[in-house]
C-alpha cells in the first residue's frame, strides 16, 4: 500500500502531476509574511525535542486539542513536553478532514523522514526518531531555512523593535535573507490609554524624537520607517477588523492625540477617525519608498474573555468576523489614489463571503504602473487550507489576473510550516491541472506550467523588490 504522503499526494490528474513535478516542486520559497521569531534565527536555535518545534506556540493544534477534550494543562499549561506531545498524537486521528491531518503528516515526512500514521500507538517511535533527527547539525533554525531553500523571510515587527536580531542575522552570512516588516498597529490602538502612552514613550526612546506632540508622533514613526528601510525592509502590514470608515484632517487628529496624552478617554468614533488619518500617512510613507502594504482584514480576535485574561492573546480564541468591508476599503484605497500615494498593496480577507468583493476591489485601483499592483492575497489563517485556497484562487481567476498572483506565504510562528508551500502548490496544480484535463485551459505546458512556476516564486521576487542571497 502507498504511504499516506506519497509523490502524487492531492494530484488527481496526469496534468496536475506534470504541473507539480515539472514546474512547482523544485521552486525556492519566498516567505513574504510570517511571524518567525528573528531571535531564533539569530541564535540559530536548536530544538530540544519534537514538542518544542511542533507544538510550542501552535494555536491551530491547541484549538483542535481543546475540541477533542484535552485539558488546558496539556495545551498551554505546564505539563511535561512528552505528555503534551502524546495528547496531540491522541488527537490527530480525530482531525480527519481537518487540514491539520494533512499538515502534521507532511511535516513529519519532510522534516524527519517519518511516514507513520500519527496516533497513540505510533507516538513513542515518532518521538524517538524525530528527537534523534533534531540533534543532527542541519536541523537548527538556519539549517531548516536552507533545507527548504527559503530565499527570503519577512518577519512582522513593531516600529519600536530594535531590530538587533535582524542586524545579527545580516552579519552572519546566512543564505536566507531575513527582512523586517513594519507593523504600526499600536499607533492606532487608543482604548487602553496607559498602554498607548507607554508605546508612544518607547517610540520616543528608539527614535530620539519627542512624541509628546502629534507631529512628534508622526516624525518618530517616519524615523523608524526610515530605519526599517535601511535594514532592507520593503513591506508594511496592518491587522484590522476593517479599514477605518472615516478619515479626519490633521487638526482633528492632533486634538484626538492630545486627549490620549492627557489621559482623557477617547470615543470609538475618535479612535476610528485618527486611525483613518494615520493609515493614509502610513500609505504615504510606503509609496515614497516603493514599499508594499499588506492589509489583513476580518479577524474577530480574543472572543473568550476568560481565556484572554488567563492565557493572553494568540492562544486560539479568534475566529472569522462578519464585518462590513467594502465601503471602508474603497474609501481608504481611494484616499491614497486621490493623493497620488497608492503603494503596492496585498489585501487578505478572512471571511470567504468577501472573496469576490476583495477580488473586484483590487481591480478598481490597478493603475497600469505595475502588473498586479493591487493583489488579492492568498487564503489566510482559517482559509489557508485546500478549500479556502481553491476559493481564493477561483475568485482571483474569475475576476482578476491569476497569472500575476504572488502566491503563498506561511503566516506562521513555527519553523515546521514550510510544507505549507508544498501543500499550496499541490492544491494549485491540482486545480489548474483539472481544468487542463477538462479542456478549460489549453494543453500547453510551456504556457500553463510557466504560469505555475511564476506563482510559486518569480512573481513574488519581482513584485516585492527584495534583494536575494
Amino acid at each position: 500500500m502507498k504511504p499516506f504522503i506519497h509523490d502524487d499526494f492531492l494530484l488527481q490528474t496526469e496534468a496536475a502531476r506534470r504541473l507539480y513535478h515539472d514546474y512547482a516542486k523544485d521552486e525556492p520559497i519566498f516567505d513574504y509574511h510570517c511571524h518567525l521569531p528573528p531571535q531564533d534565527v539569530a541564535a540559530d536555535r536548536r530544538f530540544a525535542n519534537l514538542f518544542e518545534i511542533w507544538l510550542e506556540g501552535d494555536h491551530y493544534k491547541w484549538r483542535a486539542m481543546r475540541t477533542n477534550g484535552v485539558s488546558e494543562e496539556l495545551c498551554t499549561g505546564g505539563a511535561d513536553p512528552y505528555d503534551k506531545f502524546l495528547a496531540w498524537c491522541k488527537t490527530v486521528p480525530n482531525t480527519l478532514r481537518n487540514p491539520l491531518y494533512h499538515w502534521s503528516h507532511l511535516e513529519l515526512v519532510r522534516y524527519f523522514g517519518i511516514d507513520e500514521i500519527v496516533n497513540e500507538k505510533t507516538a513513542p517511535a515518532i518521538w524517538e526518531a524525530a528527537n534523534a533527527r533534531l540533534a543532527e547539525p542541519d536541523m537548527s533554525a538556519k539549517g531548516i531555512l536552507d533545507k527548504f531553500d527559503v530565499r527570503v523571510v519577512c518577519t512582522t515587527d513593531d516600529p519600536v523593535d530594535s531590530l538587533e536580531h535582524h542586524q545579527a542575522i545580516a552579519a552572519s552570512g546566512i543564505k536566507t535573507r531575513i527582512y523586517p516588516t513594519f507593523r504600526p498597529d499600536k499607533a492606532m490602538q487608543l482604548a487602553d490609554l496607559d498602554a498607548y502612552g507607554a508605546w508612544c514613550d518607547k517610540l520616543a526612546a528608539v527614535s530620539g524624537v519627542d512624541t509628546g506632540t502629534f507631529q512628534g508622533l508622526l516624525d518618530g514613526i517616519k524615523q523608524r520607517h526610515d530605519f526599517f528601510h535601511s535594514m532592507g525592509g520593503r513591506l508594511s502590514d496592518h491587522g484590522m477588523n476593517h479599514c477605518p470608515t472615516e478619515i479626519c484632517d490633521k487638526a482633528e487628529a492632533t486634538r484626538i492625540f492630545e486627549k490620549t496624552r492627557a489621559k482623557q478617554a477617547v470615543t470609538p468614533a475618535e479612535e476610528n477617525r485618527l486611525a483613518g488619518f494615520l493609515m493614509v500617512y502610513f500609505g504615504q510613507l510606503d509609496a515614497e519608498k516603493g514599499w508594499t502594504k499588506q492589509l489583513h482584514l476580518g479577524a474577530m480576535r480574543n472572543n473568550n474573555a476568560a481565556s484572554l485574561r488567563n492565557l493572553g492573546p494568540d492562544t486560539g480564541f479568534d475566529s472569522i468576523g462578519d464585518y462590513p468591508q467594502g465601503v471602508a476599503l474603497s474609501r481608504y484605497l481611494d484616499a491614497l489614489a486621490t493623493d497620488g500615494c497608492l503603494p503596492k498593496i496585498v489585501m487578505y480577507n478572512l471571511n470567504p463571503a468577501d472573496n469576490y468583493l476583495f477580488a473586484t476591489m483590487a481591480g478598481n485601483f490597478q493603475d497600469g504602473t505595475e502588473a498586479g499592483k493591487i493583489q488579492f492575497g492568498s487564503g489566510w489563517w482559517f482559509l489557508d487550507q485546500k478549500e479556502g485556497m481553491e476559493m481564493q484562487m477561483n475568485a482571483l481567476g474569475n475576476l482578476g489576473l491569476f497569472s500575476r498572483f504572488v502566491g503563498m506565504l506561511t503566516d506562521s510562528r513555527s519553523f515546521l510550516s514550510y510544507p505549507r508551500h508544498e501543500y499550496f502548490r499541490r492544491v494549485m496544480c491540482n486545480l489548474v491541472g483539472g481544468e487542463m484535463e477538462r479542456g478549460e485551459l489549453p494543453g500547453d505546458f510551456e504556457l500553463v506550467g510557466g504560469m505555475i512556476k511564476n506563482i510559486c516564486f518569480d512573481n513574488a521576487r519581482n513584485f516585492f523588490g527584495l534583494e536575494l542571497g
